[in-house]
């Protein structure tokens, strides 16, 4: 696991939210080493219920490397990845996945990945190995988005 690639997903979230795309979410692709996609949350902007981070830095390693399948691909994302987007790295195949603030920190925020996971189950087991990392650089993050006065919930 590298630091680097997780403190880069948190500048793509911060980006994202300071500019009014979407919550405190960021994700970046990497393989072999080096960056290939990367990504903030867009539900906002696009008005996309489906614009996750997550999702989005998959969409664009896909598009960039020409395939869908990326078995090679770890994902460092700022929190835990919610069933959809959990969904979409098992459909691309990728191998690995990092994240920093858990559904539980999500959830204290306003958001609704915990009552999902509670929901639905984890989406776990298959052939996607799920890492926390770095929570207390992410969780930072998380509470700055918080006290943003135009912050919207979804």
């Amino acid at each position: 696991m590298n630091a680097a690639f997780m403190r880069i997903a948190i500048n793509e979230a911060r980006k994202g939210f300071r500019k009014g795309e979407g919550g405190p979410f960021g994700a970046v692709v990497v393989i072999d080493g080096r960056i290939v996609a990367r990504a903030h949350n867009r539900v906002l902007a696009a008005h996309d219920p489906t614009a996750h981070a997550e999702v989005m830095a998959i969409r664009k390693a896909g598009r960039l490397l020409g395939r869908w399948h990326l078995p090679e691909a770890e994902l460092y994302a700022t929190c835990e990845p919610c069933p959809m987007c959990l969904a979409a790295i098992h459909w691309a195949r990728l191998r690995r996945v990092v994240f920093g603030c858990t559904s539980g920190d999500a959830a204290r925020i306003g958001f609704a990945d915990k009552l999902f996971f509670d929901s639905l189950g984890r989406l776990r087991g298959l052939h996607v190995e799920v890492v926390p990392f770095l929570r207390d650089e992410c969780l930072p993050l998380f509470e700055e988005w918080s006290r943003r006065p135009d912050r919207i919930v979804y």
